[in-house]
């Protein structure tokens, strides 16, 4: 239990300086697009880059990562299915409503939460990873051609979104990973280095936004951030659940990790794509706001459910 509330405490104080930088004007106007647009184009590809070169291929296969894939791709699509025949959403917020639904925070909340409360940090390896080389350049490419439809050909868009440097980053982490190739300290160091910055940054980002921004305003989507939020607090563990549990009967301690991965909240990586793209932002604000608050009761539920 510690684990969980030492994970969101980190997380919380770094929003809380962002909010507070915003809130007195520190780093004046603009502040927050500069923080997205560093984070995009420079601090989350290094990130991207050494998480995926240096992790453990055979970790990533473990029946953890179909329970992953399965629960996010399942709500993923009850959103789009509600959103887009119930509600009529464009491309752009049903893409930004669905990340919001099924992409967790394996990273900066998911870690601390692996080393405490699960045991093990390489828990989160099969999540982030499938997040980063099959979620992130599927939402990109679909945000995309979201805001350049109608401009741009479907094979200008798949080569423009080749080009992404999320992209290429895990293209090349993949690479390294599967040959086995070590690189050497001078050149893995300083993108380590670089990759530090992307969480706290994006945390940063994210307590800018903020400030002066009301949850849940009507005319901003208010539907579409209540689904996301429950869909991704609830019915994700759910479906973990039902597939690690009943389905492939998995063992206690690879279920009760299904299920608290499945339970984190949604990753401020969408909240970054979607800035990048300026479509959906709202969306991505407030449920990345709202499942932050609700994992706290969410994985103390799971965790004195399931824990072995």
């Amino acid at each position: 239990m510690v684990g969980v509330l030492e994970g969101f405490a980190v997380i919380g104080a770094i929003v809380l300086v962002g909010y507070v930088l915003g809130r007195f004007d520190v780093l004046g106007p603009g502040a927050q697009a500069v923080l997205n647009r560093y984070v995009f184009f420079v601090a989350a590809p290094c990130l991207l880059f050494t998480v995926i070169a240096t992790a453990d291929t055979a970790v990533l296969f473990s029946p953890i990562l179909l329970v992953a894939a399965v629960s996010a791709i399942g709500v993923a699509a009850i959103y789009v299915l509600v959103a887009r025949l119930l509600w009529r959403r464009s491309l752009g917020p049903l893409v930004v409503g669905a990340m919001s639904s099924g992409y967790v925070n394996g990273n900066n909340i998911g870690l601390p939460v692996a080393v405490y409360l699960l045991g093990n940090a390489a828990y989160t390896a099969p999540i982030i990873l499938l997040q980063l080389m099959v979620f992130a350049p599927t939402g990109l490419l679909l945000l995309d051609a979201a805001t350049h439809e109608g401009r741009r050909s479907v094979a200008g868009t798949v080569l423009t979104s080749l080009r992404n440097p999320l992209i290429i980053a895990s293209l090349l982490g993949t690479v390294v990973a599967v040959t086995g190739v070590r690189l050497p300290a001078p050149v893995l160091e300083p993108l380590k280095l670089l990759g530090g910055a992307s969480v706290p940054l994006m945390l940063t980002a994210f307590g800018l936004s903020l400030f002066g921004a009301r949850p849940l305003v009507a005319g901003e989507g208010r539907a579409d951030v209540l689904l996301a939020a429950a869909l991704k607090s609830v019915g994700m563990p759910a479906l973990a659940f039902v597939v690690g549990g009943l389905v492939l009967r998995m063992p206690p301690e690879q279920l009760h990790a299904s299920v608290v991965l499945a339970g984190l909240p949604t990753a401020q990586n969408v909240l970054n794509f979607a800035s990048r793209y300026g479509t959906g932002v709202p969306i991505a604000r407030d449920a990345g706001l709202i499942t932050t608050v609700a994992a706290v009761p969410v994985l103390l539920v799971v965790s004195l459910l399931l824990t072995p």
